[in-house]
C-alpha cells in the first residue's frame, strides 16, 4: 500500500477539478479555487511530484475507432503450472486489446476488460490469444451491452 498524501481543501478541490476536465488552463484552475496563478501551478505540481495525480490523458469515444465490443472476462489460472502468475501477467500484458486487468477474489482468479472492433475480433482474442495462454484453466465472458455509468471522478469528499 501506497503512502496517504497530506492535503488541504484547495489541493482536494484541484484534484476534483482536473478529474473532471484535465484541460482546464491553470488561469481558469486558478480562478475556480481562489488562487493566483503561481501559486495555484506550484500546488498542482507538489501533486505531480506526489504521485498523487500520475498522467493526464485524452477520453476517447471507442466507437468512433469502430471499436464497438466491450466484455469482461473472468479467468480462473491453473495454479498447478510452475510460475502461473507471473507468466499469466506477462502474456496478458502482450495483448492489446486487453485493455485493464486485475486479480480478483471469487468465481475467478482475474478480471480483464477487453474492447475490440466486433465479434469476429473477439473470437479471435479469446481463441488465437487468450486461450493459448497455458495457464489458463477456464474463461467466462461477459458481454457489455450498454454503459450506463463511467466516471473518472474518485469517489471522495473533496470538500
Amino acid at each position: 500500500m501506497s503512502e496517504v498524501v497530506k492535503m488541504d481543501k484547495v489541493d482536494l478541490k484541484i484534484l476534483q477539478l482536473l478529474q473532471e476536465n484535465s484541460k482546464i488552463t491553470n488561469l481558469d484552475l486558478s480562478k475556480k479555487i481562489g488562487l493566483s496563478p503561481a501559486p495555484t501551478l506550484e500546488r498542482v505540481k507538489k501533486l505531480e511530484l506526489n504521485g498523487v495525480i500520475q498522467s493526464y490523458h485524452a477520453k476517447v469515444d471507442s466507437s468512433k475507432l469502430g471499436l464497438n465490443v466491450s466484455t469482461f472476462v473472468l479467468v480462473s489460472l491453473a495454479w498447478q503450472k510452475e510460475n502461473a502468475l507471473e507468466n499469466f501477467i506477462a502474456k496478458v500484458n502482450d495483448i492489446d486489446e486487453i485493455t485493464e486487468a486485475y486479480i480478483i477474489t471469487g468465481d475467478g482468479d482475474f478480471l480483464l476488460r477487453i474492447i475490440c472492433k466486433d465479434i469476429a475480433d473477439y473470437e479471435q482474442v479469446l481463441f488465437k490469444k487468450l486461450s493459448k495462454i497455458q495457464e489458463v484453466e477456464r474463461i467466462k465472458t461477459l458481454m457489455t451491452l450498454s454503459k450506463v455509468k463511467k466516471t473518472k471522478v474518485l469517489p471522495y469528499i473533496y470538500e
